[in-house]
């Protein structure tokens, strides 16, 4: 049962986690506006009209993006490992 759940979670980890990594179809560029955007309505629902911070930059993403797809490296090795 717990390879099974580790080869589900793995693929899916290395998928979504590798688009943003390698930043396929400007998804690490999408990401920063979204976060940009975000937070600039949250600024302005609560009545700040400061300015903003500094968003995470593409950069960022795709570092965190790296990570999470070695996790889903691990996860699937792991699998691969239960089921021998």
């Amino acid at each position: 049962m717990t390879a099974v759940v580790l080869l589900t979670v793995g693929p899916v980890l290395l998928l979504l986690s590798g688009a943003v990594a390698l930043n396929v179809r400007g998804a690490a560029r999408g990401l920063e506006s979204w976060a940009a955007a975000n937070h600039a309505r949250v600024m302005q629902a609560r009545g700040e009209l400061g300015p903003s911070y500094t968003a995470p930059s593409a950069r960022f993403f795709r570092r965190v993006a790296t990570l999470v797809v070695m996790c889903g490296l691990v996860f699937t090795l792991g699998g691969c490992l239960e089921l021998l």
